[in-house]
């Protein structure tokens, strides 16, 4: 029956069914808000509402999937790869690690730092887990691309150099660690608040001279490395926001390991501090 008007059926192509677009159509890209992303899931992190982190991220990335936002959907894959190793979801990491890598190859980012970090965040998700054997081979790629960039910033670089030497220790290499522990400090260095960094490259200093060396070896050489890391931590120039208590927090384990019991409990004194005052 002639409707005496037109409507979208009588001039639109056939919808495809799969990707929701008319035959031949580029898919606007509708782009989330990453720098509202991070901002929001920093405050999450800072009070510890991992629950709320997840349904953060999980949100925004539905919104960049149905926006075709490769991009910012290739940011949530990697701050869900990091929360799921924070909170012990070895499946979930996994499966965001394995869309990241193939956002990646689809956007054709590999030379770009941005894979670099994709790597870095990928490997030390597998460290984590166990799985060495995976994790150095991205860490090698992430060192190909930082250090071809000139543009790769100190914080970045000593965010892997201290990553990837702990996975050498996890199998053995500790010569090999110890030369990227001292790149990390000598870049950490060139950093305003950077000695929060260079603390714990000195904890993990110590945790390998310990693997070996062996404990009673070792701990002259661990105790000069712990006192260096405490003046750092309570002497330092960052600002006492929330990533400063939760360095405070993930270093403290390491102080009562070593017999550090009032510095381990200072530290998270602070970290408490901070966590009631935001």
């Amino acid at each position: 029956m002639d409707k005496g008007y037109l409507t979208p059926e009588d001039y639109a192509e056939p919808r495809c069914l799969l990707c929701d677009e008319p035959y031949g159509k580029v898919p606007e890209v509708k782009a989330v808000p990453q720098q509202r992303i991070i901002e929001k899931m920093n405050d999450y992190m800072s009070r510890r509402d991992y629950a709320g982190a997840e349904r953060h991220l999980l949100y925004w990335l539905e919104e960049a999937k149905l926006g075709h936002d490769k991009g910012g959907e290739l940011l949530i894959r990697n701050e869900l790869v990091g929360h799921y190793r924070k909170t012990s979801n070895r499946e979930g990491a996994f499966e965001s690690a394995a869309e990241a890598l193939r956002l990646i190859k689809e956007l054709q980012f590999d030379k770009n730092v941005s894979a670099g970090t994709t790597y870095i965040n990928i490997a030390t998700a597998y460290n984590a887990f166990d799985e060495n054997e995976k994790a150095i081979p991205l860490f090698e790629k992430a060192t190909e691309v930082y250090e071809a960039n000139e543009g790769t910033s100190p914080e970045l670089l000593g965010g892997l150099y201290n990553n990837m030497a702990l996975t050498l220790v996890s199998v053995g290499r500790c010569d090999e660690a110890f030369e990227l522990y001292n790149k990390a400090l000598d870049v950490m260095a060139k950093v305003p608040g950077g000695g929060l960094e260079q603390a714990i490259t000195y904890l993990n200093m110590a945790d390998a001279y310990e693997a070996k060396l062996g404990s009673e070896q070792a701990e002259s050489k661990a105790f000069e490395l712990l006192d260096k890391a405490y003046d750092l931590l309570i002497n330092t120039d960052a600002k006492k926001d929330g990533y400063y208590a939760f360095v405070c927090e993930k270093c403290a384990p390491s102080f009562s390991y070593y017999g550090y019991f009032m510095a381990a409990k200072e530290l998270n004194s602070i970290a408490e501090e901070i966590y009631e005052r935001d």
